[in-house]
């Protein structure tokens, strides 16, 4: 598991490491079952607090990410297709909220937004 922490990020240290524990489970990088360093590990890696890292698996765990078994430790959850595209489509949207803003900054228009957004998806 890769998991870069930056201190120049306005987004709190726990954000980040859920978010792209996140990432990592979406894109089939973390395989669902798989094993995830425990809380102590994680935090003696990334040099952060225990309390941060617990943070960031209790709400890995509230939405569904991951499982927790007493004495074992924390493993990807199984993810049903639902969810698995509810996210997804959430990332996207992301992506494209940031795309739209970006394109008002110089200036694009709606209309030259769908012709490559059209030419990008048929490409």
């Amino acid at each position: 598991m890769n998991i870069m922490i930056s201190n120049t990020s306005d987004e709190p240290i726990y954000l980040q490491i859920v978010n792209q524990i996140k990432e990592q489970i979406v894109q089939g990088e973390l395989e669902e079952s798989q094993l995830l360093p425990s809380i102590r590990n994680l935090a003696k890696e990334l040099k952060i607090s225990v309390i941060t890292t617990k943070r960031a698996y209790d709400e890995l765990e509230n939405e569904g990410f991951i499982v927790t078994v007493a004495g074992k430790g924390s493993y990807v959850a199984a993810m049903n297709k639902e969810m698995f595209r509810e996210t997804k489509v959430k990332m996207i949207e992301e992506k494209m909220t940031e795309a739209i803003a970006t394109a008002k900054l110089v200036g694009v228009t709606l209309e030259e937004l769908q012709d490559m957004l059209k030419i990008i998806y048929e490409g």
